[in-house]
């Protein structure tokens, strides 16, 4: 645990740009997931929460999804069907909330 805390002003400074905000200056489905996963590595789990609500349920499907390729639970593939539906319709809905409330 120490050592993700030495990385974690590294990993901040060397966050990889988005080429669509930075060609296009349009925010993609996928801005603020970097912010967010370093937020709850932190223990900001609000702030994580804030900066891309769908980090921690495709952290969830992340891992239910290796346990079901270890494990094979009965009703894995429509338990991933579901978590997949629940991520993508929170990422849909969380980038037309920031098209919408663009400044």
């Amino acid at each position: 645990m120490y050592y993700l805390l030495d990385i974690l002003p590294w990993l901040e400074r060397n966050m990889l740009a988005c080429p669509s905000k930075k060609f296009l200056h349009i925010e993609c489905p996928g801005c603020g997931f970097q912010r967010s996963v370093l937020a709850l590595f932190k223990g900001e789990f609000i702030q994580s929460i804030l900066l891309y609500p769908a980090t921690i349920p495709l952290l969830i499907l992340l891992g239910y999804t290796f346990l079901h390729v270890k494990y094979r639970f009965i009703n894995g593939a429509r338990n991933l069907k579901y978590f997949q539906l629940i991520c993508a319709a929170i990422i849909v809905l969380n980038y037309f909330h920031k098209i919408l409330n663009q400044n």
